[in-house]
């Protein structure tokens, strides 16, 4: 398998990105949901730190995967209805913009919350707003609801991806999961006559 992507599937390190990023940001949100179940108050604080870091990560390894992208090819699109590929490149779209939207919003939340925040106790990192207790709780509520309005979205790709794999059988899905061939005998948009 190929580390740059080609004009028929995408290569391993768009594939990297792809489901490292996906597994941290569905496990964070579900660890930020859980966080209420801890214990004590200082394994919530911990839990909360680590979620904060997560989250970091998340953002950090999107700006990688921007980097990455332009400098890699793009599998060519699979045959679809214009509105499906409209429908594609929404839901794509819309997903770049909460993965960066969501870490930014507890980013915030954690600035005008006045609340410390380390990379994995590692390093400290600015406030980007001041605190302000009076906007704590709409901060708090902004980044809850980009997690759940990031779900919708996410079920709407996934469905998408789905579709495409039992419902049309070409390639869209298999393209993108790590140790699988493509399926033979079905051609791109780009083999047609």
């Amino acid at each position: 398998m190929s580390l740059r992507s080609n004009d028929r599937q995408w290569g391993s390190v768009a594939k990297f990105f792809h489901w490292t990023m996906a597994l941290l940001i569905l496990g964070n949100g579900i660890f930020g949901l859980l966080m209420d179940l801890a214990s004590n108050p200082m394994q919530k604080i911990n839990w909360l730190a680590l979620h904060k870091s997560i989250g970091l990560t998340v953002l950090a390894l999107f700006l990688l995967r921007l980097l990455w992208r332009f400098g890699d090819k793009r599998p060519r699109e699979e045959p679809a209805p214009r509105w499906q590929q409209v429908a594609a490149h929404v839901t794509h779209a819309a997903l770049y913009l909460l993965i960066v939207a969501l870490p930014l919003s507890g980013w915030w939340f954690n600035s005008v919350a006045g609340k410390p925040l380390q990379f994995f106790k590692q390093l400290n990192l600015p406030a980007i707003a001041g605190a302000n207790p009076d906007i704590s709780d709409l901060a708090h509520e902004v980044h809850e609801y980009l997690f759940w309005f990031l779900l919708l979205v996410l079920a709407a790709h996934i469905g998408g991806a789905l579709k495409h794999h039992l419902v049309d059988r070409d390639n869209t899905l298999l393209r993108m999961l790590p140790f699988r061939r493509l399926r033979d005998g079905i051609r791109s948009q780009g083999d047609r006559s």
